[in-house]
């Protein structure tokens, strides 16, 4: 299960220390998170005790947060992504929280990240055509609170996607 409403501030952490076996592990679920305990431990060569127990300490640590399906946004109607750059009259601190609370519960909004730059925040919305999307802007977007600015940008083809980071 992915962390739902968890405050994504990032604190700086310690790195995780991770052998060959434990980084193995991880590429083999990132690309197949259905594999079983039995095949996850023949690939690795561990017994079926060992790997459950390597697995459980990479969640303990928070090395994997969740697991999850992959869904198709054509399939479920939401064919087009567009990126959103937000800019907020203020950063204050009350402002900011603000803005990450209703963004926080709009399930519109897929990926927010607070920038660094020329803008605040970096959206990343899936729609089903330029209606829905400006639907979101008039009753979102716009709504939220402490916005001054909305700059958006629709992708035109996805290139490439990773189903997660090199480990």
């Amino acid at each position: 299960m992915w962390p739902e409403g968890k405050n994504l501030r990032m604190n700086v952490q310690p790195l995780v220390e991770l052998d060959r076996t434990d980084r193995q592990l991880l590429r083999w679920l990132q690309a197949q998170g259905r594999l079983s305990n039995t095949e996850l431990s023949q690939r690795a060569g561990l017994s079926q005790s060992a790997c459950l127990r390597r697995v459980q300490r990479l969640e303990q640590l928070g090395v994997i947060e969740g697991y999850g399906a992959l869904l198709s946004q054509a399939k479920l109607g939401k064919s087009e992504t567009v990126f959103i750059e937000i800019t907020l009259a203020s950063q204050s601190e009350t402002a900011l929280d603000a803005f990450e609370r209703a963004v926080a519960a709009s399930p519109d909004i897929l990926e927010c990240h607070l920038m660094a730059g020329d803008y605040d925040y970096l959206l990343r919305v899936a729609v089903a055509d330029t209606a829905d999307y400006e639907r979101l802007h008039r009753k979102q977007l716009a709504a939220f609170p402490h916005v001054a600015r909305i700059r958006s940008h629709f992708t035109l083809r996805q290139v490439c996607k990773r189903p997660g980071i090199e480990v």
